[in-house]
């Protein structure tokens, strides 16, 4: 059963996340990240993720109790607004958060095994923007994506921006870190018979004449130079997309809403 504790400061050991909300990296190395926002909360409280605390205003607690929500966290701190808008340095409108266990991560093996085919994985090479990986996940979960595979160069997509932006859809997609990708990704096509597709703008293939109702993880690269080298050297397809004269490229996180659209659509007729 939950401990509830009414605070009016921020000095307990157990909220030093909360106060450390700056550092998510640092956060990342404990194990934990910190969820934010009512949407995400609430995905977070539906989810069945191991809660470790709740930081909210008394209003989101009666709200929440109301509605007879479960509060599975052990700890919840309840606070005026202002204290947490302190944790952040300026006027914060959702006023709840929770901190969380990062959750265990399956193993290559277990992602195949527990993927029906056609399997459609998304690795993550080189992304560094913690808010792109963010929509890059919410757009893998809207598209069916059943696993992402998080290079050891890119941005965690537990990283609290990348929470956020993810909108708490993270919190039932499998993700796999792999410190070694390329490695990782010739595995996925030897042992598994699965393609390998990165987009590149300058080869001549179209994305759109291109076969994606078989086995495949698409690569999506670093916000300025794309798929590294190496990774691309474990690719079996590139293409691009198609775009007006004059423009050669997409934000990442657009342009896997693209990618994953058309792969969505070829699966569907």
């Amino acid at each position: 059963m939950a401990l509830i504790h009414r605070i009016t400061s921020l000095d307990l050991s157990e909220l030093q996340p909360y106060r450390t909300l700056r550092r998510p990296a640092e956060h990342y190395e404990q194990g934990i990240f910190v969820a934010e926002g009512e949407k995400v909360v609430r995905r977070l409280l539906a989810s069945g993720l191991p809660t470790i605390s709740m930081l909210l205003t008394e209003e989101w607690f009666a709200t929440l109790t109301q509605s007879k929500i479960t509060l599975t966290a052990p700890d919840i701190f309840v606070a005026e607004k202002s204290l947490l808008e302190a944790i952040v340095g300026f006027r914060m409108h959702q006023g709840i958060m929770a901190v969380v266990r990062v959750p265990p991560e399956p193993s290559l093996d277990q992602l195949v095994d527990s993927s029906p085919s056609p399997r459609l994985f998304v690795a993550l090479d080189g992304l560094v923007f913690a808010e792109n990986v963010g929509v890059v996940v919410r757009n893998c979960a809207a598209f069916g994506v059943q696993g992402i595979l998080v290079g050891g160069t890119s941005a965690s997509p537990y990283l609290r921006r990348a929470v956020r932006n993810s909108m708490g859809t993270v919190f039932r997609m499998p993700v796999l870190h792999c410190p070694a990708l390329f490695e990782t990704l010739m595995r996925l096509h030897t042992e598994y018979g699965m393609s390998i597709l990165v987009t590149d703008a300058h080869t001549q293939t179209s994305l759109y004449h291109l076969d994606c109702v078989d086995n495949l993880c698409i690569v999506f690269g670093n916000e300025d130079s794309g798929v590294s080298d190496e990774v691309r050297g474990a690719a079996t397809h590139a293409a691009r997309i198609p775009m007006a004269e004059g423009v050669d490229s997409l934000n990442v996180a657009s342009a896997s809403a693209v990618v994953l659209a058309e792969v969505a659509r070829q699966r569907l007729e």
